[in-house]
């Protein structure tokens, strides 16, 4: 078991114990039921020392929580990064929200947007993961009961409490592993935790826009807006 898989089994047995109230309904960690893909892509793409990291919130409906991949969108997920596996289930599966693994017919809009402008700009998934790795902060998806996603920082402060204490320790433990120059928010919340959680390391922060379909100036132009945020963070791309 390489490094950063040792880091995720420990943060799927600290999560275990904890739980969820209303308007939660249901929560997923695809760290368990999606772990075959997860491994491949820590295994295929997480052994190097990479220039920059960069660290989402946690699992889309139709992204991470189908595929096990941060931001993982299904076709990029499978044709390009060719981490395809088997996908379990969740043991409380929401109707609106079921788990089809890489047989998903539904696109992350954010995912291919991340995932897209990689395979676009470096052609090759060894030559980004050269440079780079993406990592996602919080490994569960919560859905309220209509199938509305609820991000963590929406949870109530005694959920978010022990939920932030097991997520700083793994990202702490990541940063330790890879050893990057920078770590990146993807959004705010991101940089945030990143700030937070790595005070202590030698590393540098910074920010790019999300790109979440909610975001009017993502919707503008994500891929262009992103290379310009990361040459002012001193990033040359590619």
């Amino acid at each position: 078991m390489t490094p950063l898989e040792t880091v995720a089994q420990e943060l799927i047995e600290a999560l275990k114990p904890l739980r969820f109230g209303a308007p939660v309904t249901h929560v997923y960690n695809p760290l368990e039921y999606a772990w075959e893909p997860h491994s491949r892509y820590l295994r295929e793409y997480g052994q190097g020392r990479p220039e920059a990291v960069f660290l989402g919130m946690n699992p889309g409906p139709w992204g991470m929580a189908q595929t096990g991949i941060p931001f993982g969108e299904v076709n990029l997920a499978r044709d390009w990064l060719n981490v395809a596996a088997p996908v379990g289930k969740p043991a409380n599966e929401h109707p609106k929200r079921q788990i089809l693994g890489f047989d998903s017919p539904r696109s992350e809009v954010s995912g291919a947007r991340i995932w897209g402008w990689a395979k676009e700009t470096w052609q090759q998934p060894k030559d980004f993961f050269d440079r780079f790795f993406v990592v996602n902060y919080c490994p569960l998806s919560f859905m309220e009961e209509s199938g509305r996603n609820r991000t963590p920082d929406k949870l109530p402060a005694a959920e978010r409490a022990p939920l932030f204490d097991a997520c700083d320790r793994a990202l702490y433990q990541t940063i330790e592993i890879l050893q990057p120059r920078m770590v990146i928010g993807v959004g705010v919340f991101a940089e945030k935790r990143a700030r937070t959680t790595l005070a202590g390391l030698d590393v540098e922060f910074g920010r790019i826009l999300h790109p979440s379909p909610a975001s009017p100036k993502a919707n503008r132009g994500w891929a262009e807006a992103a290379m310009a945020e990361l040459a002012a963070l001193g990033i040359a791309v590619p």
